[in-house]
């Protein structure tokens, strides 16, 4: 474990694993890095394998005010640790996040992306671009778990009944008390919309998904970046949900950062 200080002078706390070419796993949602550390492991024999807990999460700081190139500039700090450029993964919305970091000239070598839930218009239901102004009212008045269920009911597309039978478990009392990372997260992916700016990232880029078990929006909107991106590739791990094992898409990504 380590810390780097991000240009805000924000410390931000990261875990490095393993020996080879640095790849770096974003973490997000309303939790720390720790949900990443099961592919760390697979992959560390490797990369140098980093996690490290974003702003306002973990172990991490969280300088006020917040602005979404914080975000990027703590992903510059950990890369410049890794020595100044990197290869990255995330899963679901981490991919955009990651999409968007390299948009805005963060050193990235190569991409990753598992079924970013881009939304292509009338796929399915749209995302208020503004809803993290709602997390934020809901934890302001004391409604952080709540915020929660708004977010993974309404933005995230979870059935309401799974999200219920979620409440009272360990899991679910550890995301209400990092609700607050969510607004930071709706701040960069605002309604999911495929950005335009994607057209400007030409570092190699593979795009992920399930294949005939993704939902068909996912797919769509899979689609959909794949046609923006200029070094953009496409590969299906078959019959894998959006919830896929390490153990499943670690060898894609190994032959991938290996490239």
């Amino acid at each position: 474990m380590g810390t780097v200080i991000s240009a805000d002078g924000t410390e931000i706390v990261y875990k490095r694993a393993g020996s080879g070419p640095p790849v770096i796993l974003l973490s997000g949602g309303p939790g720390d890095s720790s949900g990443e550390q099961p592919l760390a492991e697979v992959l560390r024999p490797f990369f140098t394998v980093f996690t490290y807990d974003r702003r306002g999460r973990g172990q991490s700081g969280d300088t006020k005010p917040y602005s979404v190139e914080r975000d990027y500039e703590d992903l510059a700090a950990v890369i410049a640790e890794a020595g100044g450029s990197a290869g990255v993964y995330g899963s679901s919305g981490m991919g955009m996040i990651g999409l968007e970091a390299a948009a805005h000239g963060v050193p990235v070598s190569r991409l990753a992306m598992w079924e970013p839930p881009y939304i292509v218009e009338g796929a399915r239901r749209a995302v208020p671009a503004d809803w993290g102004d709602r997390v934020a009212e809901l934890i302001a008045a004391g409604r952080s778990e709540d915020a929660i269920q708004y977010w993974l009911v309404e933005i995230v597309n979870v059935p309401v009944e799974y999200v219920t039978s979620m409440r009272g478990t360990p899991f679910w009392a550890g995301m209400a008390a990092s609700a607050h990372a969510l607004v930071y997260d709706a701040a960069i992916l605002r309604d999911f919309s495929v950005p335009a700016r994607a057209a400007s990232v030409s570092v190699p880029t593979l795009v992920m998904d399930g294949g005939d078990a993704a939902l068909p929006w996912i797919r769509q909107g899979v689609q959909e970046v794949l046609r923006i991106l200029p070094a953009g590739r496409h590969h299906v791990l078959l019959d894998q949900a959006h919830d896929v094992p390490p153990e499943i898409i670690a060898p894609v990504l190994i032959k991938f950062f290996e490239e």
